[in-house]
């Protein structure tokens, strides 16, 4: 299936970055999947280039996906889903209020898992899109009532003079009763079953090297990070490479379902079958 043709696009953040680094720099060995080209664009780039087929097999956020599930197909490693580890609802220390109904509030880009959350959880705020690392200091400098924030912004907000508001995926939990789907890794359907099988073989031997080379794959993932901290770097990985990046099984699985039903029924995503793989 050895196809070096095949593209392969994922964020520079550190859970990614881990889980691809013996993949991408040729350190797991002989596998059937040899990737292409490879992108590495923040997660709202990549939701956007799915609409458009650009990628073969790429990261994006789940409430992406719930819109492309017509021509991509989610595979059973590489995604980020968990529990404690969702987007945080955050003001500054010192303004007034907690009600921000038709507040203005930033978010990490229009198609993020992020912003579905914040649909559901508050349908009158006035989302603002920009870029997630630009959201801290839009919210220190007042341009936005609040943000809410994803990845390593998780670790730091506190250090920026912000306050949590609601954590968005302790609610969801509560809510629903599943860990919460972030993001993972589609595929094209124009590719076959066997590719689709070879990626995830390779993309969890990728993920075993890097647990067993931290210390090898660090200079790699530093390159790419935000925040450079060791210490944020490791507690990132910790809490968003999991279980369920190695396998989603059943749980994971039924999660996803009924994130995708959750946003079906809001009229969030398009009605499409339950069937995600």
């Amino acid at each position: 299936m050895n196809d070096p043709k095949l593209s392969l696009a994922f964020s520079p953040c550190p859970n990614d970055t881990f889980i691809f680094c013996g993949l991408v720099n040729g350190l797991i060995g002989k596998t059937d999947f040899s990737p292409g080209q490879i992108a590495y664009e923040d997660v709202e780039t990549l939701n956007k280039r799915a609409f458009d087929s650009i990628h073969d097999v790429t990261k994006l956020s789940f409430y992406a996906y719930g819109h492309v599930r017509d021509r991509y197909s989610l595979l059973t490693a590489g995604s980020a889903l968990g529990r404690g580890c969702g987007p945080i609802l955050v003001k500054a220390n010192g303004s007034a209020g907690r009600n921000f109904a038709g507040k203005k509030i930033a978010i990490p880009g229009k198609f993020t898992t992020a912003a579905m959350l914040l649909k559901l959880y508050l349908p009158e705020a006035q989302p603002v899109e920009t870029r997630f690392e630009r959201i801290m200091p839009m919210v220190v400098r007042g341009e936005v009532d609040a943000g809410v924030i994803i990845h390593e912004s998780r670790f730091t907000y506190p250090r920026h003079g912000l306050i949590k508001v609601m954590d968005l995926g302790e609610w969801w939990e509560d809510m629903t009763g599943c860990p919460l789907p972030l993001g993972g890794i589609a595929i094209l359907k124009t590719h076959s079953e066997e590719t689709r099988t070879s990626i995830e073989a390779a993309i969890r031997a990728s993920i075993k090297y890097a647990q067993e080379n931290l210390d090898l794959c660090m200079p790699y993932i530093k390159k790419y990070a935000q925040e450079l901290d060791d210490e944020v770097i490791q507690d990132h990985i910790s809490l968003y490479v999991n279980s369920f990046s190695e396998d989603l099984g059943r749980e994971g699985e039924k999660a996803v379902r009924v994130f995708l039903e959750k946003g079906q029924k809001a009229g969030l995503l398009p009605c499409r079958s339950n069937q995600i793989f």
